[in-house]
């Protein structure tokens, strides 16, 4: 296998030199999409990669594709990346790792003078979190044909900002067709953003596809009333009945031996609380998630009848709306392949694996061949100013990374 050395304290820097822009007291990051924190992270590494030769180009969602040119650029080119903007209150690896390791790809080819046979993208996808407009990884879905240009660029913040008018404000506006370049491949390195490969004392996360995922809005209806002369027995309480959904998907969920099963209810609310007034409106939401498609279903059945149920059983009427389905991804096996060739080759610790969240490279893999790489990150935990993956497994991925690249791309 071809292989170019990365260098493990230049990728370090990367990191920490992206981690001063837009920082928290905590330790972490917020660059929320399309603000000037994200944009001001988008224009360093555009610094850093023009310094090399690269050139840029820009579709009309915003998303970056930056090229280092090969032998062939009549070729379709091998692409990594992943995403800079971050959560709220996020981390400085999120994402980022997936940019800046292919910065470091870059950087160490032009070191040691090598020129692969078909041009490589690096990609920044716009928006992956989700956090300023919903839903998350919007871009790459719009990439790949998911959604319309124009009800992307139509998505409002909380503020009544539009995604197109932000891209505006920002500079990102591009004039690049949205679904060019065609890739002939794509990588994307990220952190696992659980806590498997740390448990295991593994160093790399051979990632074979993403689990499947369906997320409903829920409401009750019931019947507000006094908390004191309201007979349990006659009462019409929202909150009872959305407790005792909790608790049924629980139950569900812990009762799957294999652990494939999960159930959140990340959200809710009631309307105009009081604490003696019996509920009567509640909202949640509901995220069923599974790695089998046919269990999937299953467990949406079983949520459907917990629901009617719940209603029945209160006196309470019930909503559910499912507002995003992403169904089980299996990345391309020749991909996989390559990652796992790479991993062997460097004699890394590693189990070949399913992501439990989802990632820009769900929707890019419906368009290019596609495989991603996990790291350990410390206790598992993502999407918080806590976040952290050690420099030996950042190189350890950014090297796996490098090598599938170039076992794509030819050197």
């Amino acid at each position: 296998m071809s292989s170019v050395t990365i260098n493990s304290e230049r990728l370090w820097d990367s990191l920490m030199a992206m981690a001063e822009i837009g920082p928290t007291a905590g330790g972490g990051n917020c660059r929320l999409a399309l603000t000037e924190e994200d944009a001001a992270g988008r224009r360093q590494l555009i610094e850093w990669c023009e310094a090399l030769g690269c050139t840029l180009r820009v579709d009309r969602v915003g998303n970056l594709f930056i090229r280092r040119a090969g032998k062939r650029d009549d070729l379709d080119p091998v692409a990594t990346g992943s995403h800079l903007d971050t959560q709220p209150k996020g981390g400085r690896f999120d994402g980022i790792l997936g940019v800046l390791a292919g910065l470091e790809v870059f950087r160490a080819l032009d070191e040691q003078g090598i020129v692969t046979e078909r041009p490589l993208e690096l990609v920044v996808w716009t928006n992956e979190e989700g956090s300023r407009f919903a839903p998350a990884m919007v871009a790459s879905g719009t990439y790949a044909g998911e959604f319309s240009v124009e009800s992307t660029l139509a998505r409002k913040d909380r503020d009544g900002v539009s995604l197109g008018e932000a891209l505006e404000v920002t500079g990102f506006a591009g004039d690049m067709a949205v679904g060019e370049p065609r890739l002939h491949a794509f990588f994307e390195l990220h952190i696992e953003q659980g806590p498997v490969l740390e448990a295991a004392r593994e160093s790399i996360g051979v990632v074979a596809g993403v689990q499947g995922m369906r997320w409903y809005d829920v409401t009750f209806e019931g019947q507000p009333a006094h908390a004191g002369p309201t007979p349990m027995r006659l009462r019409h309480d929202a909150l009872a009945a959305a407790a005792h959904l909790i608790d049924r998907l629980q139950s569900c969920a812990l009762s799957d031996a294999s652990g494939d099963t999960k159930v959140t209810c990340g959200c809710l609310d009631i309307p105009q609380s009081s604490r003696n007034v019996i509920p009567g409106e509640v909202t949640l939401t509901v995220d069923l998630r599974h790695v089998d498609e046919a269990e999937l279903d299953a467990l949406e059945s079983r949520f459907e009848r917990e629901l009617a149920a719940c209603g029945e059983a209160f006196g309470v009427t019930t909503r559910a709306e499912r507002i995003w389905k992403s169904p089980v991804v299996n990345f391309d096996a020749a991909c996989v392949d390559a990652v796992e060739a790479a991993t062997r080759a460097h004699g890394f610790s590693y189990r070949r694996m399913l992501s439990g969240a989802g990632h820009d490279s769900v929707y890019v893999s419906r368009v290019a061949p596609t495989a991603m790489i996990f790291i350990p990150c410390r206790d598992g935990i993502s999407h918080n100013e806590a976040e952290y993956a050690s420099p030996e497994h950042c190189a350890q991925g950014c090297q796996v990374l490098a090598d599938a690249l170039l076992a794509k791309a030819g050197a």
